[in-house]
């Protein structure tokens, strides 16, 4: 039994940075406008642009090195790897009042321009698919090629009623946002394939809601409700011009696998679509070899 006061959550925290660190990463910070600062992991500006470019987006819930530790481990040695936190995620902040995830995107063009990184591919998992779609379409000069990792960019009304009566909540950021044990569990039980929040003791899961949820939690919520996509009874989304790969678990029950087979055919026809097998909505936790692999596969033009 851990004391009490011992934190498994900051150890870990801890432990992350270390392996960005040791990947050839420095956590730094940006100013992109008299509003927005955004924080983010990337090469030192010194050795940055040897490499092709590549952007990490993540997705809602805890900050950036959470979310794409063993990607950036196995992709920096062939990429300049830049990991962001998004806007009221980690340090990253504004004293704009746009919340949507159009937003988002802008902002995260604005900080890969302001540090000279003119051409790059963009990865985004969930709500980072959002912003990572909107990139590609706002600037199809940049981005080289996209991969969208559990995302529903295609998502419909009905798609976010149905996601919300899996979880059994009547608001979704009681489900993304959990405050309490119980509530991480389910989520945990939907995104994990192998429902490991079960077998997790409530003082570890406090403590990791504590730490990762509760920090700028109404301006999170803010971003929940400003989504732009989600919001109608129809999709309204444009093929990308980029080559398109999509990534997806076959058990995925925030965002149902049929969604990524209509999404693919909505992105056109550079969009190819790998299922990956006994994994929910973090494919890239999950299962990270395969993920892996399958990524730099596609990144490489193999």
């Amino acid at each position: 039994m851990w004391p009490s006061f011992v934190s498994l959550v900051s150890l870990y925290g801890g432990y992350l940075r270390r392996c960005f660190t040791s990947a050839g990463l420095t956590q730094q910070a940006i100013e992109i406008d008299a509003e927005t600062t955004l924080s983010f992991w990337g090469p030192k500006p010194s050795k940055s642009n040897a490499k092709p470019s590549l952007l990490l987006l993540h997705g809602f819930g805890p900050m950036a090195i959470w979310q794409w530790r063993p990607q950036v481990q196995f992709l920096a040695d062939d990429f300049d790897v830049y990991v962001p936190d998004l806007v009221f995620f980690g340090d990253s902040t504004t004293k704009s009042a746009e919340r949507t995830e159009v937003f988002q995107a802008i902002s995260i063009g604005k900080l890969l321009e302001k540090i000279g990184v003119k051409k790059y591919s963009v990865m985004g998992t969930s709500y980072g698919g959002f912003v990572a779609y909107h990139m590609a379409r706002i600037w199809p000069e940049r981005i080289e090629k996209v991969v969208i990792a559990s995302s529903g960019v295609n998502m419909r009304r009905k798609d976010n009623d149905a996601m919300l009566k899996r979880a059994n909540v009547e608001n979704i950021d009681e489900f993304l946002l959990p405050m309490t044990a119980e509530q991480l569990r389910t989520l945990m039980k939907l995104a994990v394939f192998k429902g490991v929040g079960r077998r997790m003791p409530d003082f570890f899961l406090n403590d990791f809601i504590h730490k990762l949820y509760m920090e700028k939690r109404k301006e999170k919520i803010e971003l929940l409700k400003s989504l732009t996509l989600g919001r109608e009874d129809t999709i309204d989304l444009s093929p990308l011009f980029q080559e398109v790969l999509i990534i997806w678990g076959d058990h995925d029950q925030l965002f149902p696998l049929e969604m990524a087979k209509e999404l693919k055919e909505i992105l056109g026809e550079k969009t190819r679509l790998e299922v990956m097998k006994e994994t929910s909505h973090v494919p890239q936790i999950e299962a990270p070899a395969e993920f892996n692999r399958v990524v730099k596969s596609f990144l490489c033009g193999l």
